[in-house]
């Protein structure tokens, strides 16, 4: 049975975070609902038991945000997850377990599909961990809310954005020799626009491409087996002292800053957080910008916050070229906007047209008419 609040009007400028919650645990339903009202800026709207009754309550009650678990039944959370963001576009934050290789397949479909972000369900309030669980809730619940979320076609996740790329100041020179390694940095939005871009790499892709995503500890090596599953390139959680080779995608751990020597091995290392990440964007942008120069890429994707942005201007400023989503396909603007008003950017380009930019500046005779 689904539980709801008798007020179900649109949240004011001032007012409360209106939330709904859906999961088939009554246990782990109540612990949320718990966690959440146990901070005033939240007004838990609603409850639902599956992915059904989520729907339901999300086209009646229109709440600000929706937590989502992901092994439901008669719905499950990436089918319920798509069908919202299709039908009621809301923000989507999706707390699971992914104990399962098909459960953390969902989980990043429902990513794919539009939520926002994947954390995993809190430990129970007799633990250690549990405050940690629920500050991190609370703090992702919050920052989800602001984000304005668009209509999303069920047959499609990809971007309806322009695809022609809008250059900035001093576009690289016609000349520039071809890149030889990419880094690609994102935060919220990152895994459905990571998925659009490499989908449309070919297995023959020229470079070695180096990602670090923000993601909640734990799914970085799902995610990375998604998209494995999904792309020509071969995807891989980046091991230290890996070789990064041509054709192959290399997903930053978690806990570990990520870095690339100018011999093409990957070093993973233990030293600080850079803006509160590890691994952060502009770790990994700077490595490039360090053993690389002018052959290196940096691309810069839809994220909260400014991470990459210092470590962009390092490639620019080496010599290297460096891209940026655009506002309009980014979910957030954050980290590209960040680079962009860094004077770090070469070039703004839709997400449609970024695979394309990215082959135009890697391969030249691929990329030639």
């Amino acid at each position: 049975m689904s539980k709801e609040a008798t007020a179900s009007q649109p949240r004011t400028p001032m007012g409360p975070i209106r939330v709904l919650v859906v999961d088939d645990s009554p246990t782990v339903r109540a612990l949320l609902v718990e966690i959440l009202r146990g901070d005033p800026g939240f007004d838990v709207v609603g409850e639902g038991a599956d992915g059904r009754e989520g729907c339901e309550l999300a086209a009646r009650l229109r709440p600000d945000v929706i937590t989502m678990d992901i092994e439901m039944p008669r719905v499950n959370g990436h089918e319920a997850t798509a069908r919202i963001m299709a039908e009621w576009p809301t923000p989507i934050v999706v707390i699971t377990g992914s104990d399962s290789v098909p459960e953390r397949m969902r989980t990043m479909e429902a990513l794919a599909a539009g939520a926002l972000a994947v954390l995993p369900k809190p430990h129970g309030p007799g633990e250690s961990a549990f405050e940690e669980d629920a500050r991190r809730i609370v703090e992702t619940v919050k920052a989800m809310a602001d984000v304005k979320v668009v209509r999303r076609h069920l047959s499609s996740s990809t971007s309806t954005a322009p695809a022609g790329p809008r250059a900035l100041a001093s576009p690289p020179r016609p000349d520039t020799p071809p890149k030889r390694i990419v880094a690609i940095v994102a935060s919220t939005g990152g895994p459905q626009a990571l998925k659009a871009i490499l989908t449309a790499l070919p297995a023959s892709f020229p470079a070695p491409i180096l990602v670090v995503q923000h993601m909640a500890d734990g799914f970085v090596p799902g995610f990375a087996e998604w998209l494995d599953a999904a792309c020509a390139l071969a995807v891989h959680l980046a091991e230290d002292g890996m070789a990064a080779e041509p054709g192959h995608v290399y997903i930053a751990p978690n806990g570990r800053q990520m870095g690339v020597t100018a011999a093409g091995r990957i070093e993973l290392a233990d030293d600080p957080p850079i803006g509160g990440f590890r691994p952060a964007g502009t770790y990994l942008l700077r490595s490039v910008a360090q053993a690389h120069g002018e052959a290196a890429l940096g691309v810069v994707l839809t994220g909260m916050g400014s991470d990459g942005a210092e470590g962009a201007l390092s490639i620019r400023e080496r010599g290297g070229t460096v891209i940026a989503q655009d506002e309009e396909s980014s979910v957030v603007f954050g980290m590209p906007g960040a680079a962009v008003q860094l004077a770090a950017v070469h070039e703004v380009v839709g997400l449609r047209g970024m695979a394309a930019a990215i082959l135009r500046l890697t391969d030249r005779e691929r990329s030639e008419p």
